[in-house]
């Protein structure tokens, strides 16, 4: 008799992350719902991810092991490629589910409209001794076609969404060239294509861990032009001044990682492209005739006010 394949699988990458991979893995197994299969991809950890691994006794969890280390996009390309189930869910290995995560997720797939084709979740993000909720209560746009608010803002995480197979697959899964915003990136492809149904709760905790991906602002700078240049007639056809908007936001992190002169360049043609917005020709007037330093200062004095 064939084996019955799971509803859902869930893909959980993992690179040197075996002090905290157990309390993740058990906050999926723990879940209400219980018809998955989870699939830990170990990017060629140096630890003892493995044994680890093998210590959980559940005969739902599967592991793949990377030869060498590929990066959290490639692992969970791995883990689609690998995976039975109809629905895919995603975990990190150092964040923790809530019981009925799951559950809800479920729930309104099963319940919702025809048109519902990606669930995601609320989480809490854990940084420096505070807890942030995401998505902030002043998105406007958090369900349905979501393409013109994920734009302006990252607020879909990758472990609080629910997807069909299929559709990842569609879309082409996660961007293996970029350094970061993969989850965002994948969000701007999907919401192109699908409809988004959000249980506007905190159902996971994002814990922030030393050794995450760091917020180097070169890495971000690269991440987001990339984007920029993927998505550029997408975010143009949301008008001139969202495309400004992204110009900006390009230009002001390649100046903090150092980069002065491609992104003075970029600052320059958001305001080339809509005047208007008042908020770029500080920044402009700095960059161009002040120098780095002022310009550091400035962008240290704005980030102190805003707290």
């Amino acid at each position: 008799m064939k084996e019955k394949n799971p509803t859902v699988s869930i893909i959980i990458p993992s690179y040197n992350r075996a002090k905290t991979l157990p309390i993740a893995v058990q906050s999926v197994l723990s879940q209400t719902y219980q018809d998955f299969e989870v699939i830990i991809v170990d990017d060629a950890s140096t630890d003892n991810t493995g044994e680890v691994v093998q210590s959980i006794k559940d005969e739902r969890i599967r592991y793949i092991r990377h030869p060498e280390n590929k990066g959290g996009s490639a692992a969970r390309n791995t883990g689609i490629r690998a995976s039975r189930g109809e629905f895919i869910a995603f975990q990190d290995s150092d964040d923790e589910w809530l019981q009925d995560k799951l559950q809800k997720q479920m729930e309104a797939i099963q319940k919702g409209e025809p048109e519902t084709d990606i669930v995601y979740t609320g989480f809490y993000k854990e940084q420096e001794n505070k807890r942030i909720y995401i998505p902030a209560h002043n998105i406007k746009k958090k369900e349905g076609d979501i393409l013109g608010q994920l734009l302006r803002e990252n607020f879909v995480a990758t472990p609080t969404v629910l997807a069909r197979k299929r559709d990842l697959e569609k879309v082409g899964m996660f961007d293996e060239t970029l350094p970061r915003y993969q989850d965002w990136e994948l969000a701007i492809r999907l919401a192109k294509q699908y409809t988004f149904r959000c249980v506007d709760e905190p159902l996971l905790i994002a814990h922030r861990v030393d050794n995450s991906i760091s917020t180097n602002q070169s890495v971000v700078g690269t991440a987001l032009r990339i984007i920029l240049e993927k998505h550029h007639d997408t975010i143009l056809s949301a008008g001139k001044e969202m495309l400004a908007r992204w110009y900006f936001s390009v230009g002001t992190v390649l100046c903090q990682s150092g980069d002065m002169e491609e992104g003075g360049q970029l600052i320059a043609r958001a305001i080339k492209t809509f005047p208007f917005n008042p908020r770029f020709w500080p920044s402009f007037i700095i960059v161009r005739f002040l120098g780095r330093d002022l310009y550091m200062k400035f962008v240290n004095l704005y980030l102190y006010f805003r707290k």
